[in-house]
């Protein structure tokens, strides 16, 4: 009977990665520091210029500072003061009736110029150009000086309005007609979401339209029923970005409105962020105008969360991209 022959057991290779993974996990390492490089001057900026300022900002809204004094800590006095500030709660109605104004308003321009230039027509690209511009140069310092021209004492408004039999006095001058002013030039500057409409309203298939128009529905209807579900993704980003703007408006406030005092005539245009400035700049408590900030970004952030819980009721999604 013959030996049985057994071959030894192969060895186990020795514990670590193959060389192969290693190279891909080197190359890997490269590839990010590469990317972490390109990404410093951003997260440089970001940090210095945005994260550390309003880490800083929060500190001081509870302290007492004036920009040229160590701060000093109060805890939360800078609150209560501005809660029971008249002047403050005057700013926060102004913004407030702003908002609730000016940007259903500059929306309702700009869809419906945006349906208007959906159509196909000649020129379109120049009409585009145009309605677009005043959303370029309209925040500039010039176009508020001269918006602040247009509706002075016995300018072009007032001459118009004169024509129509309404009471002369420009509207600059006056209180309660000024916010009016500030308005208007928010609306005229709708260009931005006329855009963003305009790109919606191209997504819109056309036999939609068609098939509606065949069943006999109206215009109105067709609008509706049709156009406006199928733009509620671009109408909520409009809505959402543009309450966002009305909450921060201040250069058109400040120079519409600055007539020997800043924010107009009996704080016509005093609005939030207008208030915020004079309570750091010009009389230089800059603790109190942090703890203004804070109180703002708060409220801005309740209005963006109200809309997005808004949104599960009037926005239509397609299937899977919600």
């Amino acid at each position: 009977m013959g030996a049985v022959v057994t071959s030894a057991p192969t060895p186990a290779p020795p514990p670590g990665r193959a060389p192969r993974d290693t190279a891909r996990s080197g190359r890997a390492r490269r590839e990010n520091l590469a990317g972490y490089l390109f990404m410093s001057p951003w997260i440089a900026g970001f940090l210095l210029l945005t994260a550390g300022p309003m880490v800083a900002s929060l500190y001081f809204a509870f302290t007492d500072y004036n920009l040229f004094d160590a701060p000093k800590w109060i805890g939360l006095d800078n609150f209560t003061e501005m809660f029971g500030d008249a002047r403050w709660r005057t700013s926060v109605e102004i913004t407030g009736w702003y908002v609730v104004i000016g940007t259903p308003l500059k929306l309702a321009a700009a869809l419906g110029v945006a349906l208007l230039l959906n159509q196909s027509r000649r020129g379109q690209g120049f009409y585009r150009a145009a309605f677009y511009a005043p959303s370029l140069i309209g925040a500039s310092v010039s176009i508020a000086i001269v918006w602040r021209a247009i509706f002075s004492d016995g300018a072009a408004v007032d001459r118009a309005q004169q024509v129509f039999g309404m009471e002369a006095g420009g509207w600059i001058g006056d209180p309660d007609r000024i916010i009016y002013a500030l308005v208007a030039l928010t609306v005229w500057q709708f260009g931005a979401p006329m855009v963003i409409f305009l790109a919606g309203l191209k997504q819109v298939p056309r036999e939609l339209y068609e098939a509606a128009q065949v069943d006999g529905a109206s215009p109105w209807r067709r609008f509706w029923h049709i156009t406006l579900p199928m733009i509620s993704p671009v109408l909520f980003f409009n809505v959402l970005l543009e309450t966002i703007h009305s909450f921060q408006i201040f250069g058109s406030a400040y120079i519409i409105g600055s007539q020997g005092n800043a924010c107009g005539p009996a704080d016509g245009t005093l609005v939030y962020t207008c208030y915020l400035y004079i309570q750091g700049f010009e009389n230089s408590r800059m603790g109190l105008a942090s703890a203004m900030a804070w109180m703002l970004l708060l409220a801005v952030g309740l209005v963006t969360a109200v809309l997005f819980w808004s949104q599960r009721r009037w926005v239509h999604y397609e299937e899977g991209a919600r």
